[in-house]
């Protein structure tokens, strides 16, 4: 299993970007894929979820309404737009899947949000 996360970077408050993770070595359309974050000090958590179909989406309560998880079973890539950044996104953003009960995770990629 491998994932690849592209399209972090230093975003000014109330911007936006959009962050693409590439999958590849499992059956990408069979699995639930999420988002986590980690900034420093704290622990990681889980910002979104989305279903391997697709239809279903779930996220943190401190990011509705302003990430957007997606993903395309033919490109086996998933996505998040984040809009109306916020100082408190500052993190690292990893993308993660659960394979047969083992979790696998990016390389990361760092969003900072500051003027």
């Amino acid at each position: 299993v491998q994932l690849v996360e592209s399209g972090g970077g230093l975003v000014q408050p109330g911007g936006s970007l959009s962050l693409s993770c590439a999958a590849s070595g499992f059956t990408f359309s069979r699995y639930v894929m999420n988002w986590y974050r980690q900034a420093p000090g704290k622990e990681r958590e889980l910002v979104a979820s989305i279903a391997s179909a697709g239809g279903s989406t779930d996220y943190a309560d401190s990011v509705k309404g302003r990430f957007t998880i997606s993903r395309n079973n033919v490109k086996g890539t998933v996505y998040l737009q984040m809009n109306s950044l916020k100082a408190e996104d500052t993190a690292v953003y990893y993308c993660n899947v659960r394979v047969f009960s083992r979790n696998y995770w990016g390389q990361g990629t760092q969003i900072t949000v500051s003027s």
